[in-house]
């Protein structure tokens, strides 16, 4: 997987946390993962189409994404429920679309699917042979992965 890929996930990611969440983000050590990716509870997942493909996963525990919820639309979140999902998908709209800004300015041209949200426990997603990175980003609400599994286009 190429560097120009990742970047502007990562950057993105960074930005829209810092943005949303009004704290500190830190961002952990890059790191790969098999095919097969273990969900910690609550995954938005975003397919990719054109001069790449693939797909990029934010995927949280469902305390964290909880809290980002109520972090996001400023109240408390007991549930996971209906504005919460909206609110998690909506996060993920977020930093994918200034990480393809990015990429088409790199002059990549693809297509995103809108994000889908999976929710539950043991839960795995596999991504046929493509290799995927992963930057960590710690937040005040949690701990959530910005997995990215993207490739060129054969």
């Amino acid at each position: 997987m190429r560097v120009e890929y990742i970047n502007p996930f990562s950057e993105a990611a960074y930005n829209i946390l810092v943005q949303v969440l009004g704290g500190e983000v830190k961002r952990g050590d890059l790191y790969l993962k098999s095919t097969c990716v273990p969900v910690m509870g609550v995954a938005a997942i975003v397919g990719l189409a054109g001069d790449v493909e693939g797909r990029v996963i934010f995927d949280m525990t469902s305390e964290t994404a909880l809290k980002i919820a109520s972090a996001m639309n400023q109240e408390e979140f007991t549930e996971f429920d209906e504005l919460g999902r909206a609110t998690i998908t909506e996060l993920a709209n977020l930093i994918t679309a200034q990480a393809v800004t990015k990429l088409h300015d790199l002059g990549f041209k693809f297509d995103l699917t809108p994000p889908a949200l999976v929710t539950g426990d043991n839960m795995s997603i596999s991504s046929s042979d493509i290799e995927a990175l992963i930057v960590p980003m710690e937040t005040a609400q949690g701990k959530i992965e910005i997995n990215v599994a993207i490739r060129d286009r054969a």
